[in-house]
């Protein structure tokens, strides 16, 4: 009888051991930086007023709805700043999906690919399109950088594919990786003034 309960349990734990999910916390966790340019929508406002109070105000709320996340990787911690900057730790290597959620608009993925360990993406201007897509509005400001001893920046024999652009892998020195855990300065501190009257 005791056989068959320890067989019993060491099948059960073996079966549990399977549920596991693939995705871990890589020993060699990447950040993804940038920023959401703004969000294509299929609804048609066409008679709505826009000024630049009303457009700061429309991309504020905007940005602070947006739900992003990595796709099959349960420990990534980040989000998305009310400038539009958003910030994602602890993702693994290699082919990523981020998944970007803004209210009221379709869902957008940004895939990357080939993301070596330790490295730092950043991913300036990104378009949320309204098919689901994204799509980068300066590519030559995409960049994917990794530490090394070195005195200044150097390109590497690798290449990463991002939103379908091909970008080298430079490797910098590890002072230039500071600012890998920080949201980026996307130009969008604050608001336009409102106008006065004297």
């Amino acid at each position: 009888m005791r056989a068959a309960a320890a067989f019993s349990l060491l099948l059960l734990l073996a079966s549990c051991g399977k549920d596991i999910p693939s995705s871990h916390l890589s020993k060699e966790p990447i950040s993804v930086r940038g920023w959401i340019a703004d969000v294509e929508t299929k609804q048609d406002d066409s008679g709505t007023f826009r000024t630049v109070e009303t457009e700061n105000a429309r991309r504020a709320a905007l940005y602070q709805g947006t739900n992003i996340w990595v796709e099959s990787s349960p420990y990534v911690s980040g989000g998305v700043a009310e400038t539009g900057a958003f910030l994602l730790l602890d993702v693994p290597p290699g082919n990523v999906t981020v998944d970007f959620t803004p209210p009221g608009a379709t869902g957008a993925r940004l895939v990357m690919q080939n993301i070596p360990g330790n490295a730092d993406v950043l991913v300036p201007n990104v378009m949320l399109k309204a098919d689901g897509t994204t799509t980068v509005l300066d590519p030559k400001a995409v960049k994917v950088r990794i530490a090394a001893k070195i005195d200044k920046p150097r390109p590497t024999n690798l290449t990463a594919t991002i939103a379908g652009v091909t970008v080298p892998v430079m490797e910098v020195p590890i002072a230039q990786m500071v600012d890998r855990r920080d949201y980026p300065d996307t130009g969008n501190t604050a608001a336009a003034p409102l106008a006065t009257v004297k």
